[in-house]
């Protein structure tokens, strides 16, 4: 009896877990309004190459927006260190969403969204990021929100920088 308790129980429960963690979600999300028009945003997002001279979170990337591609984004951890993410550029509106999408199915897996919105006073910036995985269950994640809300209002210094030039 034991035996096939451990023979077919201990297997079953197993994969339970890690169906269940390969499940887990976690959803991050920071908004703010920048007093200055979508295009003026946009273009800031779009200029990659000078990602480095701003954006204290996607500190570069390698290549450019575009629906379909794949872009690799170097993203600095609170600790100072930074990890090259790769992701595949799912959708591109012109002026109003990136949204990419990479990671490892099951282990970790990210959906992150730019968006903009006109809004009163100038545009809405929101970043909207679903994470998916097992790794969920083992990474602190607290540090996320906060740190894109910091560089929205990067984003927001770097369009008011470019304005006053």
């Amino acid at each position: 009896m034991l035996w096939s308790i451990l023979k077919w129980g201990l297997p079953a429960i197993a994969i339970i877990v890690v169906a269940t963690a390969a499940l887990a979600r976690k959803t991050f999300h920071a908004e703010l309004v920048i007093p200055t028009p979508p295009e003026a945003v946009w273009a800031v997002l779009m200029d990659t190459e000078n990602y480095p001279d701003w954006n204290p979170v996607f500190v570069a990337v390698k290549g450019r927006y575009s629906e379909g591609a794949t872009v690799t984004n170097s993203v600095r951890f609170p600790d100072g260190s930074t990890v090259d993410m790769k992701a595949t550029v799912r959708t591109l509106t012109e002026g109003r969403e990136i949204r990419q999408y990479g990671g490892v199915p099951g282990f970790l897996t990210f959906d992150h969204r730019w968006i903009l919105e006109p809004a009163e006073g100038g545009t809405r910036v929101v970043q909207h990021e679903v994470d998916r995985g097992l790794w969920l269950w083992f990474w602190n994640s607290e540090w996320i929100e906060p740190a894109y809300l910091n560089t929205i209002e990067a984003l927001s210094d770097r369009v008011e920088a470019i304005s006053k030039e």
